[in-house]
């Protein structure tokens, strides 16, 4: 497991998969706005949920989220797209409804850029999500990425297009979380 200060990213579990699956999948309009290929029904137990634990891939890390207090599923992070020539991939994050207005995905997105630079050795990392998603905009912004343009009506969501931001954050540019901590106590100490 990689360790967060609140969350931990570990492997799916087999009992991760119905839990995600209902909450994260089942719910249609949800949904939509998190993925852009279409919302198809799929059986929880088929084996084709999104969520079903596969083995290792060059071009995607799927990890479960747990809130480490708790030791609940709190949601799913990826990095997708891995691109080793590049070494850039993109970020994807959800957690379940109770689990979300807590903070957790500034701490998720640090961990996931953890992963991403220190353990995989990339270089770019990139969120898109959409406009109006001021959540994940504002965590990604505390986490350091920079919001580089809008794919103007690049979305199609649930009957309507929307528009899409495209963020990024390079390795050179990262501060790892542990450095964060460090800086806040200082700037404790020196007030």
């Amino acid at each position: 497991m990689i360790r967060g200060e609140k969350t931990g990213l570990r492997a799916r579990h087999e009992n991760d998969v119905p839990v995600l699956h209902s909450e994260l999948y089942d719910d249609v309009a949800t949904r939509s706005r998190a993925d852009s290929r279409p919302w198809r029904p799929i059986p929880p137990g088929s084996g084709h949920s999104p969520f079903a634990a596969t083995g290792p891939s060059d071009e995607a890390a799927c990890f479960s989220v747990v809130e480490l207090e708790s030791q609940e599923l709190a949601g799913e992070a990826l990095l997708w797209g891995i691109d080793t020539h590049n070494r850039t991939a993109h970020i994807g994050i959800a957690l379940r409804p109770t689990f979300r207005g807590r903070g957790l995905s500034v701490d998720v997105l640090h961990t996931l850029c953890e992963y991403g630079f220190a353990v995989r050795g990339l270089q770019r990392l990139q969120i898109e999500t959409l406009t109006d998603n001021t959540p994940m905009l504002a965590a990604a912004t505390r986490v350091g990425f920079i919001r580089e343009g809008t794919l103007r009506r690049s979305a199609w969501v649930y009957g309507a297009y929307a528009d899409e931001a495209v963020l990024g954050l390079l390795a050179n540019d990262w501060t790892p979380a542990s450095i964060n901590s460090h800086r806040e106590l200082s700037d404790v100490h020196r007030h």
